[in-house]
């Protein structure tokens, strides 16, 4: 662990071992901070310091942390559905879970559709998609939550940063399609609030309406949606299809937590094996694609993601010190 003045360098193992006891010392059990130390070590790993350790303290400082957690439980289900109220269960461990029911319940009929709601702070979308890939699966997940991200022209938050993913099966490593409908993530902006870091322009208003890059008055404010009126429309959608995970059944407001999977096996429409072909051929011709100046290579979505993990696997990789600090004194 060479140190510097402002990063240090950590293996996966030793940020595992940070993550891990961080989040048992805010009271969280053995197997629910190994879970979700894996799904922070993992986002670090494939380069999105966001999603990663610094959420230790996201979840440490989230209300909803205090609150009573119940049983994870199936409320209503079918052969090919489900809808799941988490328990208040903080969602990097909640919707693992629930990710694992959509999968046995593809691989028992092909196709699922599973709902979750009465959960927060999910992570990435990415990371449940990819169990969901490597299963063989085809995976859709949605995510709504309360607002931060302001309308089409609104001057206050309406939706979550609402997030859409779609993972495809496909070896060594699936292709993860995974974004976010705001013009940045709302981890984003706490951890440039947490390490005095301007934001981009264009990206938040203040609690006034007015452009500003500083995080903090962002996070007073709202974050505005990507793309103008496509990323606003795709939120909206999203908002309203977390409402079949039960958005509003937690708290009463549908401007909350919901989440929606839809998972299905290739072989529903043609054989696995032809698929995978036709994918192939298809990296292949994009790849073949002649290149712009200065560019040295076409990627596939998440290629550069599981190759950064796999050199930060081998190498480490840096965390800011006032990060590690925190995460220690808790």
């Amino acid at each position: 662990m060479p140190l510097d003045s402002d990063k240090l360098n950590l293996t996966a193992a030793e940020a595992a071992v940070l993550a891990g006891s961080g989040l048992q010392r805010i009271g969280f059990c053995a197997e629910e901070a190994r879970t979700i130390a894996a799904h922070l070590v993992e986002a670090e790993l494939m380069g999105y310091p966001a999603f990663g350790l610094t959420r230790v303290l996201t979840i440490a400082e989230h209300p909803r942390t205090k609150d009573e957690r119940k049983p994870i439980e199936v409320t209503h289900e079918t052969p090919v559905s489900a809808r799941i109220d988490c328990g208040n269960h903080v969602g990097m461990y909640a919707i693992e879970r629930v990710a694992e029911i959509a999968i046995a319940k593809a691989g028992a009929t092909g196709f699922a559709l599973v709902g979750a709601h009465n959960s927060f702070l999910s992570g990435r979308n990415a990371y449940y998609l990819d169990l969901i890939a490597r299963a063989g699966f085809v995976g859709v997940h949605m995510a709504s939550s309360p607002p931060v991200v302001a309308p089409l022209g609104g001057a206050a938050p309406a939706f979550g940063t609402n997030p859409i993913g779609i993972g495809i099966p496909r070896r060594p490593d699936p292709i993860v399609f995974d974004i976010g409908t705001a013009a940045t993530n709302h981890g984003d902006l706490v951890l440039a609030s947490r390490l005095g870091h301007e934001l981009p322009e264009g990206m938040a208003i203040d609690a006034e309406g007015r452009p500003t890059r500083d995080p903090v008055a962002a996070l007073a404010g709202a974050i505005l949606p990507f793309a103008g009126h496509k990323g606003y429309g795709l939120s909206f959608a999203i908002q309203a299809l977390g409402l079949l995970g039960g958005a509003a059944v937690t708290r009463g407001s549908v401007q909350d937590f919901g989440f929606l999977f839809v998972v299905f096996s290739p072989d529903l429409l043609m054989p696995a094996a032809d698929f995978d072909n036709h994918l192939n051929d298809l990296i292949t011709q994009v790849k073949a694609t002649p290149r712009q100046p200065g560019v040295e290579s076409i990627r596939i979505p998440s290629e550069r993601s599981y190759a950064e993990r796999a050199r930060r696997r081998a190498q480490g990789f840096e965390l800011q010190r006032v990060i590690y600090e925190r995460i220690k004194a808790l």
